[in-house]
């Protein structure tokens, strides 16, 4: 049996939210004496800008934007791209592209990049697509480690939408630990990591994201020390002509998804790692990311629409986590 989490340091708990990366943010944390509301901002709004300057296409001057403009060449990147450019390399490789870098081209193609819808047809032409598709896979994206860069092939536009969010997340779980607020619950857009326990001894409560139609009441979980994300085809989507195209891609079509999966919830120590496993587990479909996602050892949920209605489909882990919330 484990250790129960320590005491946190204050009997306050002090909250904040705002806006940032297009959705909310929000946190509620137990601080040390002395610590205000100020306090905590003055280390959360820092971390949110240097995640903006960094991973948002939507600023012209970002480092990830000024990468897709560039012409081709190896390029020098800063601590923090490489590292999750990294991560999500790593992950392409352990889920064959399910996470993919490289498919910013497709996503502005789809019209859910900075350049917004598209106009006329929301659906693009097979020629536009293939284009696209010729320049994106994370399989043509070259690293340089000694130079700590990526080779650019010349048209390529990265895209961090599926792991963006929880690595600000865990950016800011970590800032307000080195603050002395090791008793926290940081979520942004959905994406969620939880440190310590409230004053009371009670854990951070949270109810899971389901999707309309979901066969299950709305799940509870307890977040000691673990973050959790979930990728939901109902959070940005168009229809046409009768059918519903999530934001997103699956880069061995280059397409929006059409599998089935709805939802997928993923826990993970990492909120990261979550927010990226969650986006891997819904582009790969039920039966295959269900596999996967046990073979890994992950707590994952994964719902899925079917002619019979909304199934869902539990990994062991997850279905032991909450046998553990329950008891």
């Amino acid at each position: 049996m484990s250790a129960p989490p320590s005491r946190p340091p204050g009997d306050d708990v002090l909250r904040l939210r705002g806006e940032t990366m297009g959705t909310t943010w929000s946190v509620s944390a137990v601080a040390p004496a002395g610590v205000t509301e100020a306090d905590l901002l003055a280390v959360i709004q820092p971390e949110l800008d240097a995640v903006i300057a960094v991973f948002s296409p939507w600023e012209r001057t970002s480092e990830i934007s000024r990468f897709n403009a560039a012409p081709a060449g190896v390029w020098a990147l800063s601590q923090g791209f490489w590292m999750v450019l990294d991560a999500s390399m790593d992950l392409a490789d352990d889920t064959d592209g399910a996470v993919d870098p490289t498919l910013g081209a497709l996503v502005d193609l789809w019209g859910f990049g900075p350049p917004g819808p598209r106009i006329g047809s929301p659906v693009p032409p097979e020629d536009e697509i293939a284009a696209a598709l010729s320049v994106s896979g994370w399989q043509k994206l070259r690293l340089n480690r000694d130079a700590r860069g990526a080779v650019q092939p010349g048209g390529m536009k990265l895209d961090f939408s599926g792991i963006a969010k929880g690595h600000a997340v865990d950016r800011l779980s970590d800032a307000l630990t080195r603050l002395g607020a090791t008793a926290h619950l940081v979520e942004i857009g959905g994406e969620m990591r939880g440190r310590g326990v409230k004053p009371d001894g009670q854990p951070w409560w949270i109810g899971l994201e389901e999707p309309p139609g979901a066969p299950s009441s709305r799940t509870v979980a307890a977040l000691v020390d673990i973050a959790v994300a979930t990728s939901g085809d109902w959070r940005r989507a168009f229809e046409h002509e009768g059918r519903l195209y999530p934001h997103t891609i699956d880069g061995r079509t280059g397409r929006p998804i059409d599998n089935g999966v709805t939802s997928v919830t993923v826990f993970h120590a990492s909120a990261m790692s979550a927010d990226a496993w969650a986006t891997a587990l819904t582009v790969l479909g039920a039966e295959e990311s269900l596999s996967l996602a046990t073979a890994h050892g992950l707590a994952a949920q994964i719902v899925v629409r079917t002619e019979a209605g909304v199934i869902e489909h539990l990994t062991p882990a997850f279905i032991a986590m909450m046998d553990e919330d329950e008891a």
